[in-house]
C-alpha cells in the first residue's frame, strides 16, 4: 500500500481544545472534516464541531435539538436492558438509532493555509427543523459562480440525508431543505455546468442488497436531482471493501474530473484514494487507484475519538498542488499537500 500525502510538520492544525464549546453545558468531544473554501483572500474552513455533556459513572448523556431548537440532554442508565452501546459515535436504544454527539459548523479562516482563527462575528451554522434534530455534519463547499453551495449530512430521528444550504457572502444563508433523502450523505457538487446542467456526487445505503457506493446525479437548478447512477462500488479484498464515499467536488484536470474519495475495510478503518470521471460525462469512471493515496499512519491519525481515519471533504487547488484539509482519528483537523500530476499517475 502507497502514501503520497506530504503531512504538514503543523499536524494536527486544530484541536478540540482549540476552540470555546457552543454552550456552557457541553464540551467539544472532536474536530472533524472541514469543508473548505477560498474567499476574501484567505482560505476558510468551515469545521464540524462535535459536543456533549461531561459523562458521569453508570449513566450515558446525550445532546439532541428539540423542536424549539433547543439543546436537550438525554439521560439513560448504562445497565437499562434496551440499550445497545458498543460504538463511541452511535448508541441504539429502544430500537432507534442516536447519535453521542451534536455536531454544527464552525468557520474558521487562515491568512496562511496552517493558522487558522475564529472570526468573532460569523456565525455558527446549526441544525435547524425536524430533519436536523441530531445536528448538521461534514459540510462540502462547491462555488458556482458567486454562489457557494453547502451540502452537508443532515440528522434525526427520521434518518441520515443531505442539506442545501447557499450564501453569496457567508452572513446570510438560504436554506433548500433536504435535496436527497435518507439514507444518503457524502454530497459533493461540481463546481461548473456541464452541457448546461449540475452535477453531483453522492451515497445512498442499500445494506439488504447492493451497499455504500457513490452514485453520480444531475439538475436544471441544483436542488431537484435526477438520472441516479452507481458508478464506484466496494472492491473486496482491498481497503475500500466495507464502503466508499465522496470527498470534496472533482477537480478539472486535463484527464478528467479527479475526484479524492473515502474508503473504509469492515475494520472501519479509513484511507483516502482517488478515481477520474469523463469531462464530457462524468457518469463514466476512466480509471481508479488500486492502492490509497492516503493512509492513518502518524498518531494523531491512529488514536484519537475513533482512531484510523483520515477523512477529506475539502481542499484547495493551485496549479499542480492540492492542499487537502482532513479529519484525522475523528478527533483533529490536519493539512497535508499533493502533487495533482502523482495522484493522476497512480491510477489504473
Amino acid at each position: 500500500m502507497s502514501d503520497i500525502a506530504k503531512r504538514f510538520p503543523e499536524n494536527p492544525l486544530l484541536m478540540p481544545k482549540d476552540l470555546k464549546a457552543s454552550n456552557s453545558d457541553l464540551q467539544i468531544i472532536s474536530l472533524l472534516n472541514p469543508g473548505v473554501f477560498v474567499f476574501e483572500k484567505k482560505i476558510w474552513l468551515l469545521v464540524r464541531v462535535a459536543e456533549s455533556i461531561t459523562q458521569k459513572e453508570g449513566v450515558i448523556f446525550f445532546p439532541a435539538m428539540n423542536t424549539l431548537g433547543k439543546v436537550e440532554i438525554i439521560e439513560i442508565p448504562l445497565n437499562d436492558p434496551d440499550l445497545i452501546a458498543n460504538d463511541a459515535r452511535v448508541i441504539n436504544y429502544k430500537g432507534l438509532d442516536y447519535l453521542t454527539t451534536l455536531s454544527h459548523l464552525r468557520l474558521l479562516c487562515s491568512d496562511d493555509g496552517i493558522n487558522f482563527y475564529e472570526p468573532k462575528d460569523d456565525p455558527l451554522l446549526t441544525g435547524s427543523g425536524v430533519l436536523e434534530q441530531f445536528g448538521i455534519e461534514d459540510c462540502r463547499v462547491s462555488q458556482i459562480g458567486n454562489t457557494y453551495y453547502l451540502t452537508y449530512t443532515a440528522v434525526s430521528e427520521n434518518g441520515v440525508g443531505v442539506g442545501l444550504r447557499t450564501t453569496k457572502d457567508w452572513k446570510n444563508f438560504e436554506s433548500k431543505g433536504m435535496i436527497f433523502p435518507p439514507h444518503n450523505k457524502d454530497c459533493a457538487i461540481f463546481e461548473e455546468l456541464i452541457n448546461g446542467k449540475f452535477y453531483a456526487l453522492h451515497r445512498p445505503s442499500s445494506p439488504a442488497i447492493g451497499g455504500n457506493y457513490i452514485w453520480i446525479a444531475e439538475s436544471n437548478d441544483g436542488i431537484h436531482w435526477g438520472n441516479h447512477k452507481c458508478i464506484v462500488k466496494i472492491r473486496q479484498g482491498l481497503w475500500d471493501s466495507a464502503r466508499v464515499g465522496a470527498g470534496a467536488a472533482p477537480i478539472k484536470t486535463e484527464k478528467g474530473w479527479l475526484e479524492i474519495y473515502h474508503g473504509a475495510n469492515a475494520e472501519n478503518q479509513y484511507c483516502l484514494g482517488a478515481f477520474l470521471m469523463d469531462l464530457e460525462d462524468p457518469s463514466k469512471v476512466i480509471a481508479r487507484t488500486t492502492d490509497p493515496i492516503m493512509m492513518p499512519q502518524e498518531n494523531y491519525e491512529l488514536s484519537g475519538f475513533f482512531g484510523y481515519v483520515v477523512f477529506t471533504n475539502g481542499h484547495v487547488v493551485e496549479g499542480d498542488r492540492l492542499t487537502l484539509y482532513y479529519g484525522a482519528a475523528d478527533e483533529f483537523v490536519c493539512g497535508a499537500h499533493f502533487s495533482i500530476q502523482e495522484i493522476l499517475e497512480a491510477l489504473d
